[in-house]
């Protein structure tokens, strides 16, 4: 008997004694028992929720992982428990074969605060035998009406009102979290409401910085209407919900305003929309009259017109990667009193086409014919040419366009292979140069005119119903400024 207790205290002590044994196989992974960890509040005043998901080792040995980290670290507004241990950052944290770990978070939000995101979106990080993984943390900073829903994102989510109006003049601004779509509903937004878009995780940066996103954009089609009801001193906005200061000119954060074939009589007047890959699309046999509206930092178009019907008036396009303003495959469009300024990219002010090329040379194409008129408009920009035509059919009939007291900048456009007679139908037109003077300071994004030698000044003609500029200024009644502002003396 005391042979037997002594050998087996020695097993029990060779057993206690041994090495316990971890994997470093980068196969060997862990596992969550979620991707998301959501905070499904909204407060309505100052206060912290607490969520928890586990950490699962699957495997047969022990595995270490080597740091558990807040991607925003100490500016996190997330705090952590794991394993019992509060922090921001841990390392070497172990979890035997088979067996789990808690994770506690928490956040504090105060839903008043202005300078707060309104999606508190951050990736808690864990680095296992060489492996990056991530769980993400959501939560919603302000007191705001989420839609589709605060749990919309990558989702697409219709509203109809059986032709009905839904007024967005809720005091709280709306955020579109995931896609909307409206089907036969006209959507009404007054004076002064603020639409901020979440873009999602579908960004991609290629060698070229095209920016695709797979969320976050408002669609109208069937019945559906956007009506945009804004005032010079309180209009209606459309920007990223992402409000931090080095986010402010950071183009391509959201998709855009998308007007789908066929939805029609859509009106925006006074309206500011920035930061998103396109401003506005509109599709075929859609109509929009678009007055008083600026469209900026855009990380491809800011206008896109697809055989629709568009007017603008007093409108100002800058700062847009690809063109300022793009009319494709034909289509009715009528623009004045406006500026496209295009400074320092690859795009041109406008671009126009009465075709789809269905393969590269252009040999398949679908066609529709072009109507395009341009009234005491601004085309210019960094480049020598800042107007492309393609014209596919060859016919002025299927192109048929005309600018009159318009400021424009073209040099290679006028070349016997390209567009020589463009300036027959640009009549009265100056063809300016970047020895002219027309904007106040371009490099500082100010497109008012020079107050001293803008070459637009005093050189359109009054037009009907257009008494006054993007800024509200009185018109010329004789003698206006061409462009969406007037030089005020």
């Amino acid at each position: 008997m005391r042979l037997l207790l002594s050998a087996l205290a020695l097993t029990l002590l060779f057993s206690f004694c041994q090495k316990e044994k971890f994997t470093s196989d980068p196969q060997d992974k862990l596992e969550f028992s979620t991707d998301t960890l959501r905070f499904d509040t909204v407060f309505t005043q100052l206060g912290s929720a607490t969520r928890y998901f586990k950490i699962y080792n699957p495997h047969k040995k022990s595995i270490r992982i080597s740091s558990i980290y807040l991607e925003n670290g100490a500016n996190s507004r997330f705090n952590l428990n794991v394993d019992g241990y509060s922090g921001d950052s841990f390392t070497d944290l172990e979890v035997a074969p088979n067996d789990s770990m808690y994770v506690f978070a928490e956040v504090t939000v105060n839903p008043n605060d202005q300078n707060s995101p309104f999606v508190l979106n951050e990736n808690l990080v864990f680095e296992t035998n060489g492996n990056v993984q991530k769980v993400v943390l959501e939560a919603w900073g302000q007191n705001a009406v989420y839609l589709p829903s605060r749990f919309g994102a990558g989702g697409v989510v219709g509203y109809g009102c059986d032709g009905g109006e839904w007024v967005w003049d809720d005091p709280r601004p709306y955020v579109i979290y995931g896609i909307l779509v409206i089907d036969s509903c006209t959507v009404r937004m007054p004076a002064g409401t603020r639409v901020y878009v979440h873009g999602g995780l579908g960004k991609v940066v290629t060698d070229t910085a095209v920016y695709r996103y797979n969320d976050g954009f408002l669609a109208f089609l069937g019945q559906g209407k956007l009506i945009v009801e804004g005032t010079k001193n309180n209009p209606v906005i459309f920007e990223s919900d992402r409000l931090e200061s080095e986010f402010d000119e950071d183009p391509g954060q959201w998709t855009g305003i998308w007007l789908q074939s066929g939805s029609t009589g859509h009106q925006i007047n006074h309206c500011i929309i920035r930061n998103s890959v396109i401003g506005i699309r509109i599709d075929s046999a859609a109509d929009l009259t678009l007055r008083n509206t600026q469209i900026y930092n855009t990380a491809s178009t800011g206008l896109i017109g697809i055989h629709a019907k568009i007017t603008a008036e007093n409108c100002l396009f800058h700062t847009n990667t690809g063109f300022s303003v793009q009319l494709e495959y034909g289509g009715d469009y009528q623009f004045r009193y406006c500026t496209a300024a295009s400074y320092g990219v690859d795009g041109e002010a406008l671009r126009m086409s009465n075709a789809l090329c269905l393969d590269p040379g252009c040999e398949a194409y679908v066609s529709n014919p072009l109507k395009a008129r341009f009234q005491n408009c601004i085309f210019f920009g960094s480049r020598a040419d800042q107007i492309t035509l393609f014209d596919r059919l060859d016919d002025p009939g299927q192109f048929d366009y005309q600018f009159t007291n318009c400021i424009v900048r073209v040099r290679d456009l006028l070349k016997e292979n390209s567009y020589p007679d463009f300036l027959d139908h640009c009549v009265p037109c100056l063809n300016a140069d970047q020895q002219d003077t027309i904007f106040l300071d371009p490099n500082k994004r100010d497109f008012h005119l020079d107050t001293l030698h803008s070459i637009a000044n005093r050189y359109a003609v009054p037009l009907p119903g257009i008494d006054t500029d993007l800024d509200g200024k009185m018109r010329d009644a004789v003698a206006p400024d061409a462009g969406c502002f007037e030089i005020e003396f």
